[in-house]
């Protein structure tokens, strides 16, 4: 009898019914089915045609193997032409959902359609908007196969689009939307001033972020004073163009790796929030990268001064973002464990536009600490130690130590200051989810090297902080020479450069 295998279904439905399965799509060429960490999240979302989409593979294959294994096709069938999708049709019948509607605008600009032809139709079709919708339907795109590359280039005309139509920006700024959001919820307030936020159904996000962002010392908290600071360093910019506040201002880059080690990875990988990850996250990199890359020009042209006012007026509106986007979505996922993580990873970081963390009592009283079940002695080949003595030993190596296990999961870092943060919260966590969209396919391919034998180590020289740092990434086998996992090892290099060029003498 024929195996009935519903199209409509997610891929992580389809393998649970049929396990066979991960070994035939493997071969197709969804290789990434294999790995248990990306099956039990991606696969929850992505069904069969939309993988085969975003990785370009032949729906027409994918058919024919399917029968060839015999399994019957049930539910809607793809174009296994794989045609390409027509333009959307403007229409004064919206779609059903408000969700749906946006991504029809969202679409029309990315066939590229006069920006100010859909702002017509969007003015007169939305009376307004929530940003978290905007955030949901790029969402949605993504995961209906749109290239996340496309997503990212249109991140910035997609402001353009819905700017002055948020029922955000209806407040004058996000201090006044605090304001108003915490006059409309009264009875939280007492929430607040306890410290303690237990989950409890908000229709209001902006409320539920304003109750953190009052408590001293909370991440939150911090995180909207150094964005207070940095709005108050470009508009002093702004007024008198003073170029010696510009590397005050490119601290922004201490403030984004917060967000990138902190809050991105938990929301997606968690939650399976990932827009933030992958559009704001590179837009963080960008504006980071061109800050940087302005500093070391020395010609201040016309046309030098074009593009600072143009990437400044990005960092202003990320502020814009987080505080009416992020945080908020932040604010009603996390758990009050987790925001204890972050409070205590939060300290690891440099100072930022001199806003300092301040300390937050209740998390103070809740310190994670790490627990171990062994009792006496851990006894290995080479000899036999406690963990206390294991735990010091790897600390007092002089470098930074990742180990990465076979199923690509986080499992231990070496305590002590770091040049490459690397928070508490990130153990237990897929690795590729703590590094930004453009380096996520590096890491991939290393990975998959080590896996594969075709590769041992691979050294990375870099610069970092005035400073030469060698990284090397090694993969760990065991004596038979399965492969067991990586482990990173990050070490500063200066004191072979003050030997060997005899800067010491």
């Amino acid at each position: 009898m024929a195996k009935k295998l519903d199209l409509n279904k997610t891929v992580y439905e389809l393998t649970q019914e049929y396990p066979e399965l991960i070994e035939i799509m493997a071969g197709l060429g969804f290789t990434e089915i294999t790995k248990k960490p990306m099956l039990y999240s991606v696969g929850k979302i992505m069904t069969i045609p939309k993988g085969a989409k975003m990785k370009n593979i032949s729906m027409m294959d994918v058919v024919i193997t399917l029968m060839g294994k015999g399994f019957e096709l049930v539910g809607e069938m793809p174009d296994i032409a794989s045609a390409p999708q027509p333009a959307a049709e403007k229409t004064n019948n919206p779609p059903e959902s408000r969700t749906e509607q946006l991504k029809v605008y969202l679409k029309r600009l990315g066939e590229g359609e006069d920006l100010e032809n859909v702002r017509t139709d969007f003015v007169r079709e939305f009376g307004d908007v929530e940003a978290s919708e905007i955030m949901q339907a790029e969402q949605e795109l993504m995961k209906e196969g749109t290239p996340l590359s496309e997503v990212q280039k249109l991140c910035d005309v997609h402001s353009a689009l819905f700017h002055g139509a948020t029922t955000e920006e209806k407040i004058a700024n996000a201090e006044k939307e605090v304001e108003a959001s915490l006059l409309r919820k009264k009875a939280q307030e007492e929430l607040a001033k306890r410290d303690t936020f237990p989950k409890k159904d908000y229709t209001d996000k902006n409320a539920r972020a304003a109750e953190m962002e009052r408590v001293t010392g909370h991440p939150l908290y911090t995180l909207t004073k150094e964005n207070a600071a940095l709005a108050d360093l470009l508009a002093k910019f702004k007024e008198g163009r003073d170029e010696a506040l510009i590397p005050t201002i490119r601290e922004l880059s201490i403030h984004y790796a917060k967000k990138g080690d902190l809050l991105y990875p938990l929301l997606k990988v968690r939650y399976g929030v990932s827009g933030p990850s992958d559009v704001m996250w590179t837009v963080d990199d960008e504006i980071r990268d061109e800050l940087g890359a302005l500093a070391k020009e020395s010609d201040h042209s016309a046309e030098w001064s074009a593009r600072l006012d143009a990437v400044l007026t990005r960092a202003e509106e990320m502020i814009y973002k987080e505080q009416n986007i992020l945080f908020p979505i932040c604010a009603v996922n996390f758990t009050e464990e987790e925001w204890y993580g972050i409070y205590h990873d939060e300290k690891d970081y440099d100072l930022c536009f001199g806003v300092e963390q301040e300390r937050w009592e209740t998390a103070e009283g809740r310190k994670i600490s790490a627990v171990f079940d062994a009792v006496g002695e851990i006894v290995m080949p080479g000899g036999h130690m406690t963990v206390e003595q294991l735990t010091a030993l790897l600390n007092t190596i002089p470098m930074e130590i990742t180990f990465v296990d076979a199923d690509n999961i986080n499992r231990f870092f070496n305590e002590g200051p770091k040049v490459f943060k690397r928070p508490g919260m990130a153990i237990d966590r897929e690795v590729f989810s703590c590094h930004p969209p453009k380096i996520e396919p590096m890491v991939r391919q290393i990975i998959d090297d080590f896996r594969n034998n075709r590769r041992d180590e691979v050294p990375v020289w870099m610069e970092k902080g005035g400073s030469t740092m060698l990284v090397k990434y090694m993969a760990v086998r065991d004596k038979s020479g399965a492969y067991l996992g990586t482990v990173e090892l990050v070490q500063n290099m200066e004191f072979a450069k003050t030997f060997f060029l005899g800067e010491n003498k």
